[in-house]
């Protein structure tokens, strides 16, 4: 059973190998995301790691993300030191980092990779903690990534309504369609994440929000 959940973003850039010169811009981002984690993570309780891939699988906690093509070679994995393959798409990748960061090496934390907000089928056995990868829109100002959309400030604002409900359904009905447009990245894993999480409600705290870089980063928790 799903008892509680965090929301953090996935740029490579919350690493400070990838980041360099760049990284104490985002300290606060990659305090909230570490801070989120560590208050959902408790002994006893399976931690999944859920973000978009690009097809829907699981992965075992020593499954392994690489960030060399981001120009560093660094690899980290989910929740096992053991040796495993590298296989982590992007989200789950960072995810792994900042597990890692927050939980120390050996968590045991597991993977999920979606490719849209269809009900991704796990198991309903014991405590189980989400994290919940996923950036907004690219477009919130002319230095994104997909330059400025004046839609995308509305867009990622019904993103943060969402999220303060702390209701999965509000999650599952975020618009996919105007999420494609806007080049929200997040979007099929807050769908998921909002079907897995189903109809209790959660008491929320939104720790950021905001778009450095023109792209909307969110952290939340669901206790």
């Amino acid at each position: 059973m799903i008892v509680c959940a965090a929301f953090c973003p996935n740029p490579p850039v919350l690493v400070p190998a990838v980041a360099q010169g760049a990284a104490g811009d985002l300290d606060g981002l990659r305090a909230a995301c570490i801070d989120v984690i560590t208050r959902i993570a408790m002994p006893g309780r399976q931690l999944i790691v859920l973000g978009t891939g690009p097809a829907m699988r699981q992965f075992a906690a020593s499954a392994r993300g690489t960030f060399a093509g981001y120009g560093v070679p660094l690899e980290v994995s989910l929740g096992s030191d053991e040796p495993g393959p590298t296989e982590l798409p992007l989200s789950l990748t960072v995810g792994a980092w900042l597990v890692r960061e927050a939980l120390g090496a050996n968590c045991g934390a597991i993977g999920l990779s979606v490719t849209d907000g269809t009900d991704a089928g796990l198991a309903d056995d014991g405590d189980v903690a989400l994290l919940v990868m996923g950036d907004g829109s690219a477009r919130r100002s002319a230095a994104a990534p997909g330059y400025l959309d004046d839609r995308a400030a509305g867009f990622d604002a019904s993103v943060v309504a969402a999220l303060t409900s702390g209701e999965g359904r509000r999650l599952a009905g975020i618009n996919a369609a105007d999420g494609a447009q806007l080049l929200a990245a997040g979007v099929p894993a807050w769908q998921a994440a909002g079907r897995l999480l189903g109809t209790r409600r959660y008491a929320v705290q939104v720790s950021y929000d905001d778009a450095p870089y023109g792209v909307g980063y969110f952290v939340a928790a669901w206790t």
